[in-house]
C-alpha cells in the first residue's frame, strides 16, 4: 500500500539517460499543490556473481526554488573540469548517435 506521501506526487515527466553500467533518471514530479520538483535518480548495475545483477540505486530531490543555484553549481564544477584538463572532449562534440553522447 502506497503511503500518503507517494500517493500526493504525480509523475509529470522522465527522462533516463544511459551512461555504461549507469542509468540517470531525470524525473519531474507535481505535488498536490501543483509545486514540481525533480528526482535525478543513478542506478548502477552491479553483478552478485553467478550470473546475478542486482542494482544500487541513489537519489537526489531538488525543488524548484533550487534549480537556478542547482544549475550555476554545475556549470562552474564542469567549467572547472574543462579548463583544468585541456584535453578533454565533450563526448557531444564526438560522433555518436546515442542520447547525450553516451
Amino acid at each position: 500500500m502506497e503511503n500518503s506521501n507517494q500517493m500526493d506526487r504525480e509523475e509529470v515527466f522522465s527522462k533516463p539517460v544511459k551512461a555504461g553500467k549507469r542509468t540517470y533518471f531525470f524525473d519531474v514530479k507535481k505535488t498536490k499543490n501543483n509545486d514540481y520538483f525533480l528526482t535525478i535518480t543513478e542506478s548502477k548495475r552491479i553483478s552478485d556473481g553467478e550470473d546475478g545483477v542486482s542494482y544500487e540505486k541513489h537519489k537526489i530531490f531538488l525543488y524548484q526554488e533550487d534549480f537556478e543555484k542547482f544549475l550555476n553549481g554545475m556549470n562552474e564544477a564542469v567549467d572547472f573540469v574543462t579548463a583544468e584538463n585541456p584535453n578533454f572532449v565533450p563526448r557531444s562534440s564526438q560522433k555518436d548517435d546515442s542520447d547525450f553522447g553516451f
